[in-house]
């Protein structure tokens, strides 16, 4: 590639937006473009992305909170084991893995950066308080018969989690990552991608995303939550859409 043709790139593509592909020159053969863009040659997931798909896996956990939270509430047996593997999945991939990759690289540039600080503070506290609040959920799920007092503190505690993780997570797919990507070098930015993606191998396996989206979706099934037209609200009548409200 040309020095003409590097400074003609987008400034965009430059900043890191996506991984850059060689393209073939117009002299080269049509089969070319299939050579760059076939099999193995998709481009790499950038760090905002990475995290932001594992708080996907965080959200799915939630929903399993929610729905041991219902059943406990309308009197059922605690659901220990559906409960308790996904108490692991938080401590396993969102606690010791993504949190992690979020307090050794994420935080410290922002803060090198003076940016976020009081907001990094914060959600680092929320991550030490999220790991205490799990710890209880693993043990509180390892016998599901408990008494009325275990099974509320259980019930305390799965909603103090959700409700602290919405906004946690919201604050940083929409004012963390963002800042975070402006303030970090291209170079830099690409090599993150590379660390994050060789830190989730070493962890958990070539396929470790996968198999986190695989492992939530078998305690949705064991829940009978996986069915994702179960979350439409029915259709509201149009006689009661268009009802005015009384003069009362």
């Amino acid at each position: 590639m040309s020095r003409r043709d590097l400074l003609g790139m987008s400034t965009v593509a430059l900043a890191g937006a996506v991984p850059l592909a060689v393209y073939p020159g117009p002299g080269a053969p049509a089969h070319a473009a299939e050579q760059v863009h076939g099999h193995g040659h998709k481009p790499g997931v950038t760090p905002p992305e990475d995290l932001m798909r594992e708080h996907g896996v965080l959200k799915s956990v939630l929903l399993v909170y929610r729905e041991g939270i219902r059943r406990i509430q309308r009197g059922e047996q605690v659901p220990g084991q559906p409960l308790h593997a996904a108490a692991q999945v938080i401590r396993d991939y969102i606690e010791r893995h993504h949190e992690h990759l979020e307090e050794k690289y994420v935080f410290p540039r922002l803060r090198e950066a003076g940016r976020l600080h009081r907001t990094v503070g914060i959600l680092c506290q929320q991550h030490k308080r999220g790991r205490e609040i799990t710890a209880r959920i693993l043990a509180a799920t390892r016998h599901p018969r408990a008494s009325a007092h275990q099974r509320q503190a259980l019930v305390s505690d799965m909603a103090a989690f959700i409700r602290m993780y919405e906004p946690h997570e919201a604050r940083e797919d929409t004012v963390v990552f963002p800042v975070f990507r402006k303030v970090t070098p291209a170079g830099e930015f690409a090599r993150l991608a590379e660390v994050f993606e060789a830190e989730e191998h070493r962890r958990f396996g070539q396929h470790g995303f996968t198999t986190m989206v695989h492992k939530v979706a078998d305690i949705e099934r064991a829940l009978h939550i996986h069915d994702l037209s179960r979350f439409t609200p029915a259709k509201t009548p149009s006689r009661h859409r268009h009802r005015r409200p009384s003069a009362r």
